[in-house]
């Protein structure tokens, strides 16, 4: 029943995000006259190394997130998500006076005998900072109950050790074998349950697994053997094997609203901070089930302070003040019933129970 409710839910949603979108399309040109420039935006603009699209819309709009309504390429260029340093990006207008971005291709050149051929010789910048996710992309973070204990688990190090280390031989137990003999796990920590605030105990949203190294299989069996690689921290004896599998993510995330009205909260920061601030990420209390996608871009809201009105009828009547905007978070993982963001822009201080909601 708790499934099907979930299921009622997320097509209600998606049935008022289909009317909210029709009302946008219907309105596609009132939608493009919200997009403001900045005060002090240049006229144009040359990509250097380390630059975000992310950071690059910025010079130029006031919500840099929505650099895909306003970006416009040449028709030379083949992919529009593909801007290289050197290439130089520059503001114009269309005939309804509106700002587009455009985009003059700079090129490095190499020689190849017997004739000289323009190639590229760098890497195109990246959306957003990904060095600041990267070790949030491969392995699984979030496990159910239900993967808890479906997973395999190490039973012991080299000679009955408790810890070990990299390079290590370690035991494990319910290990299922595969086709490539010498399989490769994820070994995970299982550390806090995420939970809906107030939530009661047995409402959990998933748990929270920290990657502690790989182990390469050496023969499978009862225990199977295995090999410590790439270690983090000391493996334990009880960690979790999940076996490891290509993320298959999109990187690319380019920026989108959700089409349907979302409300959640940050349930978590990771690094246990109670402060959040740019380039941090944030553990929302939606995910797939909810109509969450990776690129979903979400504003984050402080909820109003209570204060007594001690000059009303009613003296030291309650008040809530107004929720305050704090910043923006672009969604760049999604689970079941959580999902992972980056803080993008931080406006004032954030804190686990501020609200997310629609930009």
């Amino acid at each position: 029943m708790k499934v099907l409710s979930v299921k009622k839910n997320l097509a209600f949603k998606k049935f008022l995000g289909l009317i909210i979108l029709g009302l946008a399309i219907t309105g596609s040109v009132a939608l493009a006259d919200t997009i403001k420039l900045k005060a002090d935006h240049p006229d144009k603009y040359t990509v250097v190394k380390g630059d975000t699209l992310w950071d690059i819309s910025a010079h130029f709009l006031q919500s840099p997130w929505k650099w895909p309504e306003v970006w416009s390429y040449n028709p030379q260029i083949e992919n529009p998500h593909l801007i290289y340093p050197g290439d130089v990006v520059y503001l114009e207008y269309d005939a309804q006076g509106r700002p587009i971005l455009r985009v003059s291709r700079g090129q490095a050149t190499v020689k190849m005998s017997p004739q000289v051929r323009a190639t590229r010789v760098d890497t195109p910048i990246a959306s957003i900072p990904l060095n600041a996710i990267e070790q949030f992309l491969g392995e699984p973070r979030v496990l159910s109950q239900r993967e808890i204990d479906n997973a395999g688990y190490v039973l012991s190090g080299k000679d009955a050790r408790l810890m070990s280390g990299s390079g290590d031989r370690i035991y494990a137990r319910g290990l299922i074998p595969g086709e490539d003999p010498n399989s490769t796990y994820a070994v995970l920590r299982i550390g806090k349950p995420y939970r809906n605030p107030g939530a009661k105990p047995g409402d959990i949203l998933g748990y929270e697994a920290l990657h502690v190294a790989d182990a390469q299989v050496e023969d499978f069996g009862d225990p199977s053997t295995l090999r410590v690689k790439d270690s983090t921290r000391e493996t334990l004896v009880g960690d979790r094997l999940i076996p490891k599998k290509a993320s298959g993510l999109d990187r690319a995330f380019i920026p989108k609203p959700p089409e349907i009205p979302m409300e959640g909260q940050i349930i978590a920061v990771i690094d246990g901070v109670s402060r959040v601030g740019q380039f941090q990420t944030v553990v929302l209390n939606q995910g797939e089930q909810d109509g969450l996608e990776t690129g979903h871009v979400l504003a984050v809201f402080r909820a109003g302070k209570v204060v007594r009105d001690y000059n009303a009828k009613k003296r030291g009547e309650e008040v809530t003040l107004p929720d305050q905007r704090a910043g923006i978070v672009l969604v760049y993982r999604t689970f079941d019933r959580v999902s992972y963001a980056l803080v993008m822009e931080a406006e004032r201080d954030m804190a686990v129970y501020d609200y997310v909601r629609n930009p």
